[in-house]
This record gives C-alpha cells, sequence and structure tokens, in this order.
C-alpha cells in the first residue's frame, strides 16, 4: 500500500511540475523541487524557487497567488492542501541534470530508491554528472548512481563552501 502511494504522489508531483514550470519560468524563475507530502496539518504541497538574482518573499507571494488560481481550476489534487512556495534555502535540492551539473566538485547527500552497493546514503564530493547519472565520492571510493534511483539530493553548501577554501 505505503509503494502505491508513493507512486500516485510521484505521478503527481509530475504533472504539478508539468503545469506550474511555465508560469514560473514566465516570470524568470525555476522550480527546483515540488514536494507533496502528509504532515500534521494536513496535506502540503511544496513549491521551491529560485533566479539569477535570488528569491526574495514578494516573489513567493505573487508565485503563491498565481499557482493557488492555477492549481485551483487544474483540479489535480484530490484532497484538501496547504500551498507553501519558497525558496529552497542553502542546502538546496538537486532533482535535475543541470542542477547536479551546475554543483559538480561540491559536497551532495543523495539517498537512492534502492541500494547501489550495498548502500542506500551516500555523501561526498560531486565528481561528475551526465545523463546516466552522477558520480559521488564517499569514503574515499567513487560510486555511480543512476539518475532515475535517487529518492533525494541536496547540496551541502556550508561543507562546500569550507571544502573549496581549502
Amino acid at each position: 500500500m505505503a509503494q502505491e502511494l508513493k507512486q500516485e504522489i510521484g505521478e503527481l508531483i509530475g504533472r504539478l511540475w508539468n503545469l506550474v514550470e511555465p508560469v514560473i519560468a514566465a516570470q524568470a524563475m525555476e522550480v527546483l523541487d515540488i514536494e507533496y507530502r502528509r504532515e500534521s496539518p494536513g496535506w502540503v504541497l511544496r513549491i521551491f524557487l529560485d533566479s539569477e538574482r535570488g528569491i526574495n518573499v514578494d516573489d513567493c507571494a505573487r508565485v503563491s497567488r498565481a499557482l493557488g488560481d492555477l492549481l485551483d481550476t487544474a483540479d489535480l489534487i484530490p484532497t484538501t492542501y496547504h500551498l507553501e512556495v519558497s525558496s529552497p534555502g542553502i542546502d538546496r535540492p538537486l532533482r535535475k541534470l543541470e542542477h547536479f551539473q551546475k554543483h559538480l566538485g561540491d559536497i551532495i547527500e543523495v539517498r537512492t530508491i534502492s541500494p547501489v552497493q550495498n548502500r542506500r546514503n551516500f555523501k561526498g564530493a560531486l565528481q561528475g554528472a551526465s545523463p546516466e547519472g552522477v558520480t559521488v565520492q564517499c569514503d574515499s571510493q567513487d560510486y555511480s548512481i543512476g539518475l532515475e534511483l535517487i529518492e533525494r539530493a541536496r547540496l551541502l553548501y556550508f561543507e562546500s563552501l569550507e571544502r573549496k577554501s581549502r
């Protein structure tokens, strides 16, 4: 049952991404990640944005109003939910190939859907990123991880900054 729900949520996020991405791109911003999950107050739809100039509170409020109307009209989500639009913060999520390519050499965390060489959690320097996957140097070993196996990944900003200053 849990696996079915996870798959349904994944499919819903894909449809949501296709719906909201053009609206956000028209405002010179990028969708970094979309989360839809059950939390203590109920279901929450979180959309993380970024842009070349950064994201501020006014950007989030403006996009939230536009997306609220769009999501109500599209009626893709069958339950009541709370919409949150925000910047990703310092430890930003990495979802697309382009996100990984921007952060070559940086320290990242990756969690996989299924084990890769008997492990699911990786933390280390991002050595490579291609359509086939990413290479993370973790515990003095390189691990090749297919993009389709990545459950979640994020940049570790301060650890990357510390590594660059050495």
